[in-house]
């Protein structure tokens, strides 16, 4: 890295709290010298506290752009001038491009979902996808999804904080979009088999599976599973969650949050630099297992 910098190198950030564990300032780092772009991205420990400031900071000091996570990707869009259509529908930006001190606010989750999908030779297009999980990550994989062209959506989550939030993204993806989309209690059991029968594919979008719920899955039995459906995690930390190890038993094919983790940085990279990151590059850099 010391080598690549000058008197010119261009700054990209991410902001967030924890965000020391992150993969993403290796991944962005390593693009940007394979392709001979004078950046360097670098983490940053901010939190809602001091986040203001910190957006602030990217204007005086003409960062290029920066990623953020949670808790900071809905407290993020009131600083920011623009938002993406996109990023609206989702209430939650991951991606700000600063452009000579206009801030737009972007979200690539659920690109990076929907484009790993493809990489990985899955088509939901036209299909029906079951996906539990209306917080962050879901939402913005629903959106992705309704958006793209899957036909029809069932959408899954517990009588927590992200319910209602559930709610409102079935009636607005109704609303908005050409999917149909159903929301029901994940605690509704023979509900929630029913419609993964009837889907050809099963997301998780949910925290169940990584620290501190790693070993556990809402899947009570591999009797809600077949061959023919396809398992995905939003997780890739650990790479095979107890979701996935299930499903991979029962002969599903499985995918894990690796390549959206992969295809959302993607999604950014194109963004700041306008050039697409060296994708298969980055698989063998990152040591991608699908």
């Amino acid at each position: 890295m010391s080598e690549r910098i000058t008197g010119h190198t261009e700054l990209l950030t991410l902001m967030a709290y924890p965000i020391r564990h992150s993969k993403s300032p290796a991944m962005h780092n390593e693009a940007a010298a394979c392709l001979g772009l004078d950046y360097a991205y670098l983490c940053f420990d901010v939190d809602q506290s001091n986040l203001k400031e910190a957006i602030a900071a990217m204007r005086a000091l003409k960062v290029r752009g920066g990623n953020l996570s949670m808790p900071n990707k809905i407290a993020a869009m009131q600083y920011l001038d623009r938002i993406s259509p996109e990023a609206q529908m989702c209430g939650a930006v991951n991606t700000i491009v600063n452009d000579d001190g206009v801030l737009t606010g972007y979200i690539t989750d659920g690109i990076g979902y929907m484009r790993s999908l493809k990489d990985a030779g899955i088509d939901v297009i036209g299909k029906k996808i079951t996906v539990v999980g209306a917080g962050g990550a879901g939402k913005a994989i629903e959106v992705q999804a309704a958006l793209d062209g899957v036909k029809e959506m069932s959408i899954f989550n517990r009588r927590d904080e992200f319910h209602q939030r559930g709610i409102d993204t079935a009636a607005m993806l109704n609303e908005q979009t050409g999917c149909k989309v159903s929301f029901y209690d994940l605690e509704d059991l023979d509900r929630l088999k029913a419609e993964i029968a009837d889907s050809c594919l099963l997301a998780n979008a949910t925290c169940v599976g990584m620290n501190p719920l790693e070993g556990r899955t809402y899947i009570p039995d591999p009797g809600f599973l077949r061959p023919d459906l396809v398992v995905t995690d939003a997780i890739y930390a650990p790479e095979e969650t107890a979701l996935l190890k299930m499903a991979r038993e029962a002969g599903c094919r499985t995918l894990n949050g690796q390549g959206m983790m992969l295809f959302q940085g993607a999604a950014s990279f194109k963004l700041w630099t306008g050039m697409d990151m060296p994708i298969p590059h980055m698989k063998e850099m990152l040591g991608f297992r699908w």
